[in-house]
């Protein structure tokens, strides 16, 4: 089977997600990651990481992003849910598909922490084998790394994460269908956005549409945090998060909120306007749109990342805006993490070439700003794309704009 029906909810008619086989998957991928590698375990608090290996959606708490839940797997146990005091009742209801569920405190206070070590993890490590070698951590608060040394002497810790980005980075049908539900989701909720932006109107009552729409349609969350909606002169140099700036005839208004579905992130972006563009906010935004497009059409399996960011760079150099492209990277993985590597564009130290393969997904999204354009001289086009066999997929459909088009 090449895919499925549109729709989240499973019905009589047609065949939809098979949740079950997403899940034995994905714990399958880890568990031959971890036999081909030297870890004898994986101790995870991501948020991405614990979703994958639990799917647990979870109450989030503000700034404790990885002090709330965690994950324990070995090459054949496990996994086993460690999890905040408010979710283990609703685990041991409903999440049939774990081996067991662990209450824990909040991973901050060095006491909790270190009776948490002492009694729940030393035992559970026990009863799956583990006494001794390596086990990967991802993201850990260090008064967990000071009881495992304390009680766990044999253990070294080491990372865990690498092996779950190497894992997590080709996705599974029953992945890429998921994503393409949060995108129809993504596209609704920007579409939202753009149908409310009008002169007269604040940054923030545009983000207030836009995740009303998100909310109404079964979305967990928006790609950021933020809701990203900067209007006029906060486009250049771009604000990344909404204001009470009043919208005005002539702004241009960038939209990046996006969604997140059954775990999995879609992120979309459009720049709009206003009233009448100006011709320098007309010969930006067919650069960007440009770049975007001929960087998209490199996307395929044998190219790379290094391929797609030096022809978006070229395509917005045409147009003699390549100087005044946004700092960040222009593009991303993604899936159960809102941005995940490999990255595209990437320009600071450490950055890596990465080949292209079917079933990987990115973020792809040039940003050029040119201060002193009266409406604002800043513009992002971004889209969803999917790497196949033969040519990229756009996942995201919200139309472009077309009157800023030269």
């Amino acid at each position: 089977m090449s895919g499925y029906a549109r729709g989240p909810f499973a019905v009589d008619w047609e065949d939809r997600l098979d949740l079950d086989r997403l899940r034995r998957d994905r714990v399958t991928k880890v568990r031959t990651a971890l036999q081909a590698s030297e870890l004898e375990a994986l101790l995870l608090w991501k948020d991405e990481n614990v979703r994958y290996l639990t799917s647990l959606r979870a109450q989030l708490i503000a700034g404790k992003m990885t002090s709330l839940n965690g994950v324990l797997i070995t090459r054949d146990g496990g996994p086993i849910l460690l999890c905040s005091g408010g979710e283990i009742d609703k685990a041991n209801a409903g999440m049939s598909w774990l081996v067991g569920a662990h209450p824990i405190p909040i991973m901050e206070q060095a006491e909790l922490v270190d009776a948490f070590v002492a009694t729940t993890l030393s035992q559970l490590l026990s009863e799956l084998g583990v006494s001794g070698g390596m086990i990967g951590v991802d993201q850990v608060n260090f008064s967990l790394v000071e009881s495992m040394r304390a009680h766990l002497p044999d253990l070294e810790m080491t990372d865990g994460d690498a092996l779950m980005q190497r894992v997590r980075l080709v996705k599974t049908v029953d992945e890429i269908a998921i994503i393409e539900e949060a995108c129809a989701i993504g596209d609704s909720v920007t579409q939202r956005a753009i149908e409310s932006t009008k002169a007269g109107r604040r940054e923030c009552e545009v983000a207030g549409d836009a995740m009303q729409t998100l909310y109404y349609l079964g979305g967990e969350m928006a790609h950021v945090i933020t809701p990203f909606v900067a209007s006029g002169e906060h486009m250049s140099p771009p604000h990344r998060i909404c204001t009470d700036k009043i919208i005005r005839n002539g702004d241009v208004c960038f939209i990046d909120i996006g969604a997140m579905w059954n775990g999995y992130f879609a992120d979309i972006g459009r720049t709009i306007i206003t009233g009448k563009p100006s011709d320098m906010q007309k010969r930006i935004y067919t650069a960007v749109y440009e770049g975007l497009m001929a960087g998209i059409a490199e996307m395929r399996p044998g190219s790379t990342n290094q391929r797609v960011a030096d022809t978006i760079i070229a395509k917005i150099g045409d147009h003699g805006f390549a100087e005044h492209m946004f700092s960040l990277f222009i593009g991303h993985g993604i899936g159960m993490g809102a941005n995940e590597p490999p990255y595209i564009g990437e320009t600071l130290p450490g950055s890596t070439v990465v080949e292209f393969a079917p079933g990987m997904v990115f973020a792809v999204e040039p940003l050029v700003w040119v201060p002193e354009v009266r409406g604002g001289g800043g513009v992002r086009i971004e889209d969803m794309v999917l790497i196949t066999e033969g040519e990229p997929r756009i996942l995201s459909r919200v139309e472009y704009e077309e009157r800023l088009l030269a």
